[in-house]
């Protein structure tokens, strides 16, 4: 596991370096101290999952953060003093997979870098090799990739494990707290509002707008029109 520590505070860079070597030693780290390194190491590196700091020198970690974006889907994990509710929805928005506030515990940041890997990289897989979900929607869920319209989208890990989710379950209704359990992990504590971020950038991707593919059933989850 290679992991990439974007964060202006050398000693935070320090303390979670110790802490992998003492918890997690076969683990690698590569560190940035500011944004623009940082988002020529993710080229370069091609880190397992990247650790974002949002209060940034030279740019804003939400400025990073879109840019890795635009050409990779790796893991994020935002870590930021920041505690507001809004910038936890825009980070999440943005594309990041979980948001850490400081002061934290570093042994509790290696648990939810460990719970995230085990998210992306245990994608579910459905039993066969195609699927045709719709007549726009196809799924090859050995490869992990999505066609609509025949056009090959780019989702990332959360996006391509909700769509399986409820793929596996079309025409039938999943449940908020199904849906939680499966994209962020039974102990995750967050509302319903994550879930609508993630639904609307699926949306987004698959051009469902106005929904005709993924419905609200409300106050109770979400179901994919077979």
């Amino acid at each position: 596991m290679k992991l990439l520590v974007i964060e202006d505070d050398q000693s935070i860079i320090d303390a979670i370096k110790v802490a992998l070597e003492f918890r997690w030693p076969e683990a690698e780290m590569a560190a940035a101290l500011s944004g623009k390194k940082g988002n020529a190491l993710v080229r370069r590196e091609s880190p397992d999952i990247v650790i974002l700091d949002l209060n940034l020198p030279d740019i804003s970690g939400f400025e990073v953060l879109k840019d890795i974006r635009s050409y990779s889907q790796v893991p994020i994990i935002i870590l930021t003093v920041r505690s507001d509710d809004a910038d936890m929805l825009k980070g999440l928005e943005s594309g990041a997979d979980d948001y850490i506030v400081k002061p934290f515990n570093y042994m509790t940041l290696l648990a939810r870098i460990k719970a995230v890997l085990r998210r992306t990289e245990a994608l579910p897989y459905a039993g066969s090799h195609d699927s045709n979900i719709s007549s726009r929607i196809k799924i090859d869920f050995v490869n992990q990739k999505v066609k609509v319209d025949n056009r090959l989208v780019n989702l990332t890990p959360r996006e391509y494990r909700l769509l399986a989710v409820l793929a596996q379950n079309a025409g039938r209704m999943v449940d908020y707290q199904t849906i939680t359990s499966e994209i962020w992990g039974k102990h995750y504590q967050g509302d319903t509002e994550s879930i609508r971020i993630a639904v609307r950038r699926l949306r987004e991707k698959l051009n469902d707008n106005p929904p005709a593919i993924i419905l609200n059933q409300r106050g109770k989850g979400y179901i994919l029109q077979n």
